[in-house]
């Protein structure tokens, strides 16, 4: 199939998706090999930061989506959306990254690190698309665990988890309190 044939083929199936569209859908799709769907996606990519365009194509995981560059959002977002903007509270976001770095976690763990009750921001980030039930954990009770959803990473900018930044390493001294001067560049 000639380039420019499945570029346009692959623009029109994420533009009509509205989703993020899976990559075995885009190779059932084109029929051609996965590696040069990633090839021509990539060029697509390219492409589209060179001529600057006001979208892009977002990869999450396996799928690829068609979607508005960050940057515009200010300008998009008051003509489609008429809602106000979610804001989430430090403690919604604090159990967020929580979800994020330690997927598959019950609210009982997520209690256990914050050391508040987490089920508030743990309904809100369900009501707003950013988590999702991840089932039955083997634990005594059955309980619920979460994880984050493909929203969350659309949201946050990341193509999977993976992208998150690396934790900051720390020590404990003996009376388990965070030693900072690890963490602290030290300046001569």
């Amino acid at each position: 199939m000639e380039v420019n044939k499945a570029k346009s083929i692959i623009e029109a199936i994420l533009f009509s998706a509205g989703r993020p569209v899976n990559k075995k859908e885009l190779i059932l799709s084109l029929e051609i090999e996965e590696k040069d769907i990633e090839n021509i996606i990539s060029n697509m990519q390219e492409e589209y930061k060179q001529e600057n365009r006001g979208i892009e194509i977002i990869k999450l995981e396996d799928s690829y989506q068609l979607g508005t560059k960050k940057e515009l959002y200010d300008f998009v977002y008051p003509v489609l959306d008429k809602r106000n903007q979610p804001n989430l509270s430090n403690a919604t976001l604090e159990t967020l990254s929580i979800i994020a770095y330690n997927p598959k976690i019950t609210r009982a763990e997520i209690e256990s690190i914050r050391g508040v009750s987490a089920d508030a921001c743990v309904y809100k980030l369900l009501e707003y698309g950013l988590i999702e039930e991840a089932g039955k954990t083997d634990l005594p009770g059955k309980p619920m665990s979460y994880k984050t959803t493909e929203d969350f990473l659309r949201k946050f900018g990341y193509s999977s988890l993976s992208d998150l930044p690396e934790l900051p390493k720390y020590k404990m001294d003996e009376n388990k309190q965070i030693v900072i001067d690890e963490l602290v560049e030290k300046r001569d």
